[in-house]
């Protein structure tokens, strides 16, 4: 199977889930490239057809073992790692629009899923000395600081056919 992450055609849309509790935050090691060994939101890929709340719950449920409830969107970050590979004319290795929900635990058992190697809490002011994703970081603080913004996906009423008549 050709991963199609890689050197992609378009950007990957992605969730991820900023899970906060009296000062931490809930984060996973990459068990998998791209940055594999890296601490970051848990989260993944949104699958043709589903909707960004059940990608995200699937996700987290898949790395941590816990049920979350997708709250409100946190923030929009964007991640392009650019083509180091010196035989390839593609613009960039990895392109992805990450969209991540503040969420909150409703049931589970914290343990490392599929692709991640280990799942804990993580003290906020202490992320200084963590191997994190680039990025990762700055989201949490931001997020940490400012107040909601976009409480939720707005989506159109009905079918496509139902809005052109």
């Amino acid at each position: 199977m050709s991963d199609t992450r890689r050197y992609p055609s378009r950007p990957v849309l992605g969730v991820g889930a900023l899970i906060l509790d009296a000062g931490r935050v809930l984060l996973v090691e990459r068990g998998r490239e791209p940055l594999a060994g890296c601490w970051s939101l848990p989260g993944g890929a949104v699958e043709t057809g589903e909707r960004l709340e059940d990608a995200l719950k699937r996700e987290v449920f898949e790395e941590t073992g816990l049920r979350v409830s997708p709250e409100a969107i946190a923030t929009v970050f964007e991640r392009i790692i650019p083509n180091s590979a010196p035989d390839s004319d593609a613009p960039c290795e990895y392109h992805y629009v990450l969209i991540d929900f503040y969420c909150r635990i409703e049931s589970g058992e914290l343990r490392p899923g599929d692709d991640s190697r280990r799942v804990d809490w993580f003290e906020i002011d202490s992320l200084e000395t963590l191997a994190i994703t680039e990025g990762t970081r700055e989201v949490i603080q931001a997020c940490r600081a400012h107040a909601i913004t976009q409480p939720f996906v707005t989506r159109p009423q009905g079918t496509w056919h139902a809005l052109q008549q």
